[in-house]
């Protein structure tokens, strides 16, 4: 005779299913063929709808409550192989609302008493944590859409500031969009100075030369133009048609001595360049090349911007930029006139040859006019970059300076062809 028969099994099983019976769990105790032996009252409150489950096959109980197909599968599967189970995600529907529960259940084994040999388990109800969980991963959704949407609308920005940069000087773009507060930027009264340039006979170029290569010539003309007066520290006001306007000491100054030294280096190596380009030009239907006129005046000017409510324009007002534009007009094609004042400043490092006296339209006295020769100091004018050299068998041009490197890998790759033919032949 065993232990067992000494007992009655029902109150073995109640006494075995005790720490369950007011567990907030709702736990199950099931014979080892899976029939439902005894279930808390928290199962009862958890599943209503099932009503009483006592003898009822659980994996039928399961398929009652709707847990998926496959989930029952698992079920059956693992506690006959292994022996327990863990479903971590049991979604049920119960009166209209969807709850998560995460299933856990394990066979049970005595020795003493065959009626407890079985499979125990419990529903945990994890729907609170399941909904914060998926709250949490849908604000993390949504972060991860509005970080793609910031981002986008980074590139959007960077490639407006990058198209509008094209049409403003870098000093007042960088001025533009370091004005963090939005104020309008005030009008200031400083001593600038002005250079104005403009292509002799630039009206019958434009009658006589077919749009795409007139717009060649134009475009390499001004876009090495601005590269030069960007480097030397000139701000570029505008381009009215062929004509330049740049001025220097707004919205930064080195001084006016030093801002206009560095205007007519810039003339200088403007001049020289334009030189250098002459046969791009000529290859391009300008038979005779370009030539250009250059003047520069000292003075004060209105700074800031004007223009209209619909459209500003961050420029100069003067007599001084007036005056450039005159001298511009005198100068001779490709000499470089200078006022009085941009003289005195200068004449200590440039060499200056006294031109003429002349009264501009618009001014009621004579005044001295110079034309600019070259800097003093072999050291300064030896420092210049030149684009064009001519060996004994080569000339090389790059009329376009801005990307130096681009060209050098180019005249790399015709020498690595040329080494190559010839070692083929």
């Amino acid at each position: 005779m065993k232990i067992e028969d000494f007992f009655n099994d029902r109150n073995v099983i109640d006494l075995s299913f005790f720490n369950f019976r007011n567990a907030i769990t709702a736990a199950y105790f099931a014979d080892s063929k899976l029939h439902v032996l005894k279930v808390n009252e928290n199962f009862r409150s958890f599943f209503p709808i099932l009503g009483n489950v006592t003898n009822a096959y659980f994996p039928e109980v399961l398929e009652q409550l709707g847990v998926s197909g496959d989930q029952i599968d698992q079920f059956q599967r693992d506690i006959m192989e292994i022996g327990s189970v863990l479903i971590p995600e049991v979604k049920i529907r119960i009166d209209d609302v969807d709850r998560v529960y995460s299933l856990l259940s394990t066979r049970t084994q005595d020795d003493a008493f065959s009626y407890l040999n079985g499979v125990q388990g419990q529903f945990v109800d994890r729907t609170d944590e399941w909904n914060l969980r998926h709250e949490r991963e849908s604000l993390l959704e949504q972060k991860i859409r509005d970080r793609e949407t910031i981002e986008e609308k980074s590139r959007q920005l960077e490639s407006l500031a990058t198209r509008l940069a094209k049409y403003l000087s870098p000093q007042i773009y960088k001025s533009i969009f370091s004005n963090t507060d939005g104020s309008e930027q005030k009008h200031a009264r400083k001593n600038l100075t002005i250079f104005m340039s403009d292509i002799v006979k630039f009206t019958d170029l434009t009658d006589t030369m077919e749009p795409e290569r007139l717009a060649l010539v134009i475009n390499s003309y001004l876009s090495e133009m601005s590269s030069i007066a960007l480097e030397c520290g000139g701000t570029i006001d505008k381009f009215i048609g062929d004509a330049i306007l740049v001025f220097f000491g707004d919205p930064e100054t080195d001084g006016d001595t030093e801002d206009a030294l560095k205007c007519l280096e810039m003339s200088l190596r403007m001049r020289l360049r334009i030189k250098e380009l002459q046969k791009y030009w000529q290859k391009l239907g300008v038979s005779s090349g370009l030539e250009v006129r250059m003047g520069i005046a000292t003075g004060y000017c209105t700074v800031g911007n004007f223009g209209s409510q619909m459209r500003l324009d961050y420029t100069v007002l003067g007599s001084p930029v007036n005056l450039a534009a005159r001298l511009q007009s005198l100068a001779e094609p490709d000499s470089i006139l200078i006022d009085e004042t941009t003289h005195s400043l200068v004449e200590a490092n440039v060499e200056c040859k006294e031109s003429t006296s002349v009264t501009p339209k618009g001014f009621v006295r004579p005044l001295v006019v110079y034309e600019v020769k070259d800097f003093f100091s072999e050291e300064h004018r030896a420092g210049r970059r030149h684009f064009s050299r001519t060996g004994q068998r080569v000339q090389v041009s790059v009329f376009d300076s801005s990307d130096i490197h681009a060209a050098i890998e180019e005249l790399r790759r015709i020498q690595e062809d040329f080494e190559m033919q010839s070692g083929t032949t």
